[in-house]
């Protein structure tokens, strides 16, 4: 007996093994995508260049923050509790340290300041509040896409080529197949996204939403005219897809140039509009939204597509913070409750910046222009596209880095098809004028020499 019990003692005891290395096979083949690692690049050449002047980030201006107080911009928004929503000014104080609702807290300002600025109508409770504008992404696609990923059948997601990395990442989180539709100076080629449809239906799959910047895009700062939405909203109607609009750029355009969003135009409830702070407010902050105003069907009754998506959230990152949304919420108090005008003096500096790069790009290249070199004239926005004749690959940027102190982004890191092979992608928020015209110098002595060589 006493042979028995030291046998099973020993059976008992753990199994000393070597350490847990992982190997990459065994994780998610997102951690493979040659994207990642070409922006972790991209950060390290930046890193090491401390004095390149860099056209590689779409940030905002850092000016816009330097007298900012969120303390103050945050007492605006707990008096607002208190005088539009009647709590008590110990509670109204408090929920700027709990946890908060997954929903938001500030849905019925951005209600107002959609519907004032953008002529988007939109109930607070069809709309939810997330941390930055890429959560408001995430969370719609995981929503939307219930068969992601299945060999020759499941749902698509159609985007613009090119097209911003942020939806395409997500996509690849996600395992949702994704099928590029050419994008041109006027947006997504709406024949082309026709053929994406067909082509799916032919294969046994269905292409569930499509991803669009009607203002602007990033990278390739295409802009969208009136006739093109109404056809866009027409197709989406006509071939039972969504559109996921996303129009952080929309606010550079002049005020006597603005056109109306799809979701403004939106009469079918097509449209899933996604918002961010980031630009029109600061991107520190990590407040965005989305409007999802679709009804969703259960057996039991009728749900809102925000309040699904608010569902979903908190099991990402459960609410978005409530101090972030009181210092967002107290900007817009302190500019009337409009978008409009918490933008107005950073549209401003970003089209003086834009027209900066371009005249500055004009008047150093008019003379003895290399053959293939040609730039792309954007009416917003924060980017410009060069074209180059040889391929704008991470090695030629740490030639630019290294031997001529400029920055920027290739282009082939937004394509899924490989057309952005031979382009750059400039951006001119981040900058002042002076910096703007001495990297714009920069570049053109590394375009002529080893660009063109």
């Amino acid at each position: 007996m006493a042979g028995a019990g030291a046998a099973a003692r020993r059976r008992a005891e753990p199994v000393v093994t070597a350490a847990p290395d992982l190997h990459a096979q065994d994780l998610h083949g997102a951690l493979q995508d040659p994207l990642l690692g070409s922006i972790g690049f991209l950060n390290e050449v930046m890193g090491r260049h401390p004095d390149a002047i860099s056209f590689a980030p779409g940030a905002p201006h850092p000016e816009f923050v330097r007298d900012l107080d969120t303390r103050a911009l945050a007492d605006r928004f707990v008096d607002h509790l208190v005088a539009d929503r009647g709590l008590d000014p110990a509670r109204a104080e408090r929920l700027l340290y709990e946890y908060g609702p997954a929903q938001g807290l500030i849905n019925g300002l951005v209600a107002e300041a959609l519907a004032g600025d953008q002529g988007i109508r939109a109930d607070p409770r069809e709309i939810v509040i997330t941390v930055g504008a890429q959560e408001a992404l995430l969370l719609t696609l995981r929503a939307l896409f219930r068969h992601p990923g299945a060999a020759g059948d499941g749902d698509v997601l159609a985007v613009t080529d090119p097209c911003y990395v942020g939806i395409t990442g997500a996509a690849r989180l996600l395992d949702i197949p994704v099928a590029p539709v050419r994008e041109g100076p006027a947006g997504p080629d709406i024949g082309d996204l026709a053929a994406r449809c067909r082509e799916g239906r032919r294969e046994g799959r269905r292409v569930r939403a499509c991803y669009v910047t009607p203002d602007f895009s990033n990278p390739g700062g295409a802009r969208m005219p009136l006739d093109l939405r109404h056809r866009l909203l027409e197709l989406a109607a006509r071939e039972d897809l969504l559109l996921i609009e996303d129009n952080a750029y929309g606010f550079t355009a002049a005020e006597d140039d603005t056109l109306p969003g799809l979701k403004a135009l939106d009469s079918r409830r097509r449209v899933i509009h996604v918002g961010t702070f980031a630009k029109v407010g600061f991107p520190g902050a990590r407040v965005g939204y989305a409007v999802a105003d679709q009804r969703v069907r259960h057996p039991d009754g009728e749900r809102l597509l925000a309040e699904e998506l608010a569902d979903l959230k908190t099991m990402v990152t459960v609410n978005t913070p409530p101090l972030a949304q009181a210092v967002v919420g107290g900007l817009l108090l302190d500019h009337g409750r409009s978008l409009t005008a918490l933008a107005r003096r950073k549209a401003e500096r970003y089209r003086r910046n834009l027209d900066c790069l371009l005249e500055a790009l004009d008047r150093h290249l008019a003379d003895g222009l290399p053959p293939g070199i040609a730039w792309h004239r954007p009416a917003g926005g924060f980017f410009v596209r060069v074209d180059l004749p040889v391929p704008a690959d991470l090695a030629l940027l740490e030639v630019s880095a290294a031997d001529y102190g400029v920055l920027w982004t290739p282009m082939s890191q937004f394509s899924l098809t490989g057309n952005g092979e031979r382009q750059l992608r400039l951006s001119c928020s981040y900058l002042d004028p002076d910096r703007i015209e001495t990297g714009v110098r920069r570049l053109v002595a590394f375009l002529r020499k080893e660009a063109a060589a």
